[in-house]
């Protein structure tokens, strides 16, 4: 199978060295290896532009356009049979691709799901594909988790992890691409949501190995993060969610809130984690701007859902999702 890698940059020319490197390792060949330069200040444009592979194609963006924006750039034109997006952050193992690319074992197989390893504590997992809370909030399964024998069996998942996922390009076709007004977080969920309505399946690949930065370009807890991420899972289960499930949300978010006070006071959780930086009052004014502009953008996003491709009922997306459901407590305690 022809494999199309797409890179998107932003500021991140301390890391594209090593990126580039593994990928020069594997052992698939690569058909070709799109690297989409978002605006950067920092010599990332030179640095590409100077760097001798045959196979690796620029494109420099005048501006950031986001994750979305980026890799529809290089999307659009790539034409390898399976597009295997790539964080700039991430170093894939030699046998990444060819390992990833069996998981497309028939033509329902859409998404294909590595095996992301924390690249400072290989561990621990970063995420081996993704849960869903039932109010658009996401997660990375098995995160934190210790990096051992439960994680080797190849099995179904929600959707790959954008950081490090492929893509049958006949189904992008089919489906469309990343939503662009999402812009950063979030997108790789948006995108596995049409997947899964449109029927199509995602595999996760025990032997498909990714070692990931986490968070290298904003941090882990930087205010923007927090922004997009409470933004955009509003957007997700407006445009994707079943109406009945809509309608139970604001009961499940009430508990994720509750919870995140209580992971301040007990100093344990991601609220912790963000509060050790920045004040109580910063975290609750971020949330007031993500939902303001949450729902700024509802009626373009409503637009959006009339326009998913659905082949399967609301009823089959529900036990979907229950099947990959991730809990309030394991979301806000769990690092």
């Amino acid at each position: 199978m022809r494999v199309s890698v797409v890179i998107v940059n932003w500021n991140g020319c301390h890391l594209l060295a090593e990126c580039l490197q593994a990928l020069k390792q594997q052992d698939h060949a690569i058909y070709e290896l799109w690297v989409v330069d978002n605006g950067s200040d920092d010599g990332s444009l030179e640095f590409l532009n100077s760097y001798q592979w045959d196979l690796l194609k620029v494109i420099s963006l005048p501006e950031n356009k986001g994750f979305a924006g980026g890799n529809n750039v290089a999307i659009s034109q790539a034409q390898g049979d399976i597009i295997a997006l790539l964080n700039n952050d991430a170093m894939a193992d030699p046998s990444w691709l060819s390992q990833a690319v069996k998981g497309f074992s028939n033509e329902q197989v859409g998404m294909v799901a590595s095996r992301v390893v924390r690249y400072h504590e290989r561990h621990i997992i970063d995420k081996v594909g993704h849960l869903m809370y039932p109010d658009g909030l996401n997660r990375g399964r098995g995160t934190g988790c210790p990096n051992d024998h439960r994680w080797d069996h190849d099995d179904e998942t929600l959707w790959p992890d954008g950081c490090a996922a492929l893509y049958r390009r006949s189904m992008l076709q089919e489906i469309g691409l990343l939503d662009e007004d999402f812009f950063l977080y979030g997108e790789d969920a948006e995108l596995g949501m049409r997947a899964r309505w449109a029927g199509y399946t995602c595999r996760y690949r025990s032997k498909a190995i990714v070692y990931h930065k986490h968070s290298a370009s904003l941090g882990k807890f930087s205010p923007n993060k927090v922004f997009y991420v409470e933004r955009n899972r509003i957007w997700l289960m407006f445009k994707t969610f079943p109406w009945s499930m809509i309608l139970r949300s604001p009961w499940h978010t009430a508990i994720r809130h509750l919870l995140n006070v209580v992971s301040m006071m007990r100093g344990q959780g991601s609220a912790h984690g963000f509060r050790q930086s920045h004040s109580g009052w910063r975290l609750v004014w971020v949330f007031i701007k993500a939902h303001g502009s949450a729902f700024g953008g509802l009626v373009v996003m409503l637009g959006k859902r009339k326009q998913l491709l659905k082949r399967i009922t609301s009823s089959e997306m529900q036990n979907i999702l229950s099947r990959h459901r991730i809990s309030a407590k394991k979301l806000v305690f769990e690092d």
